[in-house]
């Protein structure tokens, strides 16, 4: 049985975020490596006029990212019961929370999300604009990914909460073996080898459903073994805990919803790239950059996010919020510094990223070039917005990020979007300037949020506290 890690709510609080952190940044870097390889490959054995296999994998990702985004941002309500007991190392409790959490995890996912996924994917394509060259290799590639993503959803939901319970190593072990199964089956299926033909996109989507398949069944076994920190159930129930999942839905909702605002501004986005005179060639430079590129900068921001929600967690789960407060700061801090690098590489290095996914004709290169210039300023904006966003969420306010996110990247994006197209002014450049303006009101609306103290004091416990473990054993 794998002990709580004391270091996370004691001691130095550099020392707490580099022990979450670092694994966590490295884990969404190299889950973001798995979509970064794909587009390489596609782009360089898939043949399609301006880049419409890459566009449909963009715009695939996109409209699924709605969906996986909600589910996982519900996750996101078991992290936060998860940290809070572990902080004060209550086990049973942040057992059960997991257990019941799973159990509503797979039958939503196979009983909702699964059929309605498989009927709903042309009609999303269709809204957001897909043109036919790019549908072609896009719906089989969404149809795959909504049928049979159940692993998927689970890899973020398993690895989210050993997070969250101070485990940070195991996720980023389990990341690198489906990263590597990932990579070697679409290496296979994407191309072709062999007796097995090529399958391009479909191949994609194959390999980024199977290799979670494996590593989430590895997860669930080491609970089983109880070598984790989550134990296994005291009872074997087929239905969850219904007073659980009503706090998780509670907690969780609001961030579900932010991240649908999120991902329904990221698909408005793509419909008015769709717009364009040259909307292949848009899409595409939207999706090289912005989904892969820029992963760089939002992958490690993801990752210093979830960091600072378990900081933030388990220091108000052991009565020292302003320890986790701190603890965040200094995580918001690392983020936009690393987004300044970042940014600088992409001023200097444009030509160079840009060749490696084989995206050098002209429109969609100049398209390309000049988002990477807004997005080296947007990085560090972001950045910081995320680690203090998950922060708040991590105290289990989560109303008050959704409520920013509505107003930054609907109401202020779209808006502008709207207004340029409105007058017969809309260009990618003015899209681009538009993701700017979203990205710098975001941060300075979550900081002026999080400077504050109220916060803080959400109640979110479904049981009494428990005795710490080492009380409870009379040390």
């Amino acid at each position: 049985m794998k002990p709580f890690d004391r270091e996370i709510v004691s001691g130095s609080v550099l020392r707490s975020v580099w022990k979450l952190s670092w694994p966590l940044v490295l884990l969404n870097l190299v889950n973001g490596m798995q979509g970064f390889v794909n587009h390489i490959m596609v782009g360089h054995y898939v043949h399609s006029a301006n880049s419409a296999a890459n566009a449909a994998i963009g715009v695939s990702w996109q409209v699924f990212m709605v969906v996986v985004v909600f589910i996982s941002s519900l996750f996101h309500g078991t992290n936060v019961l998860v940290a809070r007991y572990a902080g004060r190392q209550d086990r049973d409790s942040l057992s059960e929370v997991f257990y019941s959490s799973f159990l509503c995890a797979v039958a939503m996912l196979a009983g909702v999300v699964a059929p309605l996924g498989w009927w709903l994917a042309p009609h999303l394509l269709a809204f957001v604009g897909a043109k036919e060259d790019v549908a072609v290799h896009a719906l089989p590639y969404l149809r795959i990914l909504f049928v049979l993503g159940a692993p998927l959803f689970l890899m973020f939901m398993v690895t989210g909460a050993f997070n969250a319970s101070g485990d940070p190593r195991t996720p980023l072990k389990l990341g690198i073996l489906t990263t590597v199964l990932n990579i070697s089956i679409s290496m296979v299926l994407i191309p072709g080898l062999g007796p097995v033909p090529a399958l391009g996109t479909t191949g994609a989507a194959l390999g980024s459903v199977i290799a979670p398949f494996v590593t989430v069944a590895i997860a669930l076994s080491l609970v089983l073994r109880r070598k984790m920190i989550i134990q296994p159930p005291r009872r074997w129930l087929l239905l969850p805990n219904f007073g659980i999942i009503t706090a998780v839905v509670r907690i969780g909702l609001p961030t579900g919803i932010q991240g649908v605002l999120l991902n329904i501004g990221g698909v408005c986005l793509l419909r008015f790239i769709g717009l364009l005179e040259f909307s292949s060639a848009a899409q595409a430079a939207y999706t090289i950059c912005y989904a892969q590129l820029f992963a760089l900068v939002t992958w490690t921001s993801f990752g210093l996010r979830a960091a600072s929600s378990t900081l933030m967690g388990q220091n108000i789960g052991a009565g020292d919020p302003q320890r986790g407060k701190h603890s965040v700061r200094i995580a918001a801090w690392i983020g936009s510094s690393w987004a300044v690098a970042v940014g600088l590489l992409f001023w200097v290095g444009a030509d160079a990223f840009l060749g490696v996914f084989n995206l050098v004709s002209e429109p969609a290169h100049g398209y390309a070039t000049s988002l990477l210039h807004y997005l080296s300023f947007s990085g560090v904006a972001l950045a910081g917005a995320l680690a203090l966003t998950g922060g708040m969420q991590g105290a289990g306010e989560t109303k008050t990020p959704m409520y920013i996110a509505f107003i930054t990247q609907i109401v202020i994006l779209l808006s502008i979007c709207e207004a340029f197209y409105l007058a017969d002014a809309l260009t990618p450049e003015r899209i681009w300037m538009a993701i700017l303006a979203s990205h710098a009101s975001r941060l300075i609306m979550t900081w002026a949020v999080f400077r504050t103290d109220g916060w803080i004091h959400r109640v979110i416990e479904l049981v009494p506290p428990a005795p710490l473990e080492e009380e409870a054993r009379g040390v």
